[in-house]
């Protein structure tokens, strides 16, 4: 209960301070073109041109079937092989066809912008892209990560040998993905940058071209995703912070058998995400230690939220250095007095030429701006605060879990645990296969303990099935 409290405080946090850029900021056209006087044209854009009505329309219905049909894979086919096919039409329409654009990843930005003034009107086809996956999370768990996702949908087709992240490792890097989102909605909020499409590390994938940094990055995570599951969709993926407070207070949730479970283990080992949480007893000592803790974490959270404010404070002012019109003004004020270069000039020099026919204005606005950022960083730092705060207080959480469970937050719902668990192949009146069983199952089988549990619930006894390779 405490944990879907603290997911709930996170994600109304979030959209309220969404809400208050919209009082807040200035309505500005993102960085309009400078009309050259030398006669210089604007290069071609590489970012695909705008799509016809009906294509958009298309789009939002494909992504609509999409979503239903990886909910109805996850709670009735159960069939890892379906999500299979869902996941390779979703990479070859929303990523090489649609060329990673609309993005609902970057959609977030776009929302942000949208709520900042009344200059962005928000494309409907972005409000379908940012909301549909959200509003599914809510019912149905993550099922846009499971198989509609381009991104996430790359990442999984290459995972072929899992290993394990650390326990200490993945919470602390579990952090990263709020902390870009909170970044991605201040400086999309104050027209200052899109850091989501600017530091996107698939999307150069998807249309064959980009700057090499982003193509080496995307490299790099595919390479990196043969050996860690999804490892842009746990520690990086700014939507995918917000999918996972939708899906832990979701209606439904994934599960590995609906009806028994023998603890084989073989679920645990299938899930190459973390994501599967043993059965737990808590002790009443541990407890009262957590209690202890917990009520200490809850007092130091606002120290810790105030601290992190500050220090997003302190930082605005570099922050805002990020928006052109605050960099055009340092400028103006930096070389002041030297005079004006010969010849033709480079869009640089007669951004800073105009802007020397009317310092006192530009000025003023990069004043305003300043300020702005000041709101927004500080912003930014108590989120950031909050996060660690809450993440803190979910450690000390216990509940009592007597099966292999899934952790709603999580779970990408992959079906990798459907196909694992030989219980889920006799409730579809199926022969399980011969798997090979844990390196821990074979050196000594399972222990007596295990054995014990099994018995008490009513489970069957059995040897366990073997375990095959990953899917």
């Amino acid at each position: 209960m405490r944990s879907s409290f603290s997911y709930r405080l996170l994600l109304a946090t979030f959209l309220g301070w969404m809400l208050i850029f919209s009082l807040d900021a200035r309505a500005a056209q993102r960085f309009p073109p400078p009309d050259f006087e030398s006669g210089h044209s604007l290069p071609e854009t590489t970012v695909p041109a705008a799509r016809a009505v009906a294509l958009e329309y298309l789009d939002i219905a494909v992504l609509a079937v999409a979503l239903s049909v990886a909910s109805w894979i996850i709670f009735r086919k159960r069939s890892r092989k379906a999500m299979i096919g869902l996941s390779v039409f979703s990479l070859l329409y929303f990523g090489f066809w649609k060329q990673g654009c609309v993005c609902a990843i970057g959609s977030v930005q776009n929302v942000a912008l949208a709520l900042a003034g009344n200059g962005y009107s928000l494309p409907v086809s972005v409000l379908a892209f940012f909301a549909l996956p959200l509003g599914v999370a809510l019912f149905f768990g993550r099922a846009f990560c499971a198989g509609v996702c381009p991104h996430g949908a790359l990442q999984d087709l290459v995972l072929r040998k899992p290993v394990k992240v650390p326990a200490w490792l993945e919470h602390g890097l579990g952090v990263l993905p709020f902390v870009y989102l909170g970044a991605a909605v201040l400086f999309a909020a104050t027209g200052s940058a899109f850091l989501i499409c600017q530091y996107d590390p698939f999307v150069p994938v998807f249309r064959m071209s980009g700057r090499w940094l982003m193509v080496a990055a995307g490299v790099a995570l595919l390479v990196l995703g043969v050996f860690v599951g999804r490892p842009y969709c746990r520690f990086l993926c700014p939507l995918g912070a917000l999918l996972k407070i939708s899906a832990t207070v979701s209606r439904l949730r994934v599960r590995v058998t609906p009806a028994t479970c023998t603890q084989c283990r073989l679920c645990e080992h299938s899930c190459p995400f973390g994501a599967m949480r043993n059965p737990e007893t808590p002790d009443p000592r541990a407890l009262q230690k957590d209690r202890r803790t917990l009520t200490a974490l809850l007092a130091a959270a606002p120290v810790i939220i105030l601290a992190s404010a500050w220090v997003g404070w302190t930082f605005s002012d570099v922050a805002a250095r990020m928006h052109p019109t605050v960099s055009l003004s340092e400028r103006v004020v930096r070389e002041k007095g030297t005079p004006t270069p010969t010849g033709v000039l480079s869009p640089d020099d007669l951004a800073l030429e105009r802007a020397r026919q009317a310092p006192d204005k530009l000025l003023n606005e990069a004043v305003q701006i300043r300020d702005k950022f000041r709101i927004g960083s500080s912003m930014f730092g108590a989120w950031v605060g909050l996060v660690i705060a809450v993440k803190l207080i979910s450690l000390c959480r216990r509940r009592i879990r007597k099966d292999f469970e899934p952790d709603q937050g999580s779970c990408v719902a992959c079906a990798r645990c459907f196909e694992a668990c030989p219980d889920e192949w006799i409730r579809r009146g199926l022969t399980p296969p011969s798997w090979q069983a844990p390196e821990s199952e074979q050196a000594g089988g399972r222990s007596s303990q295990e054995t014990q549990n099994s018995s008490e619930r009513g489970h069957p006894v059995a040897e366990p099935p073997k375990r095959r390779e990953s899917l």
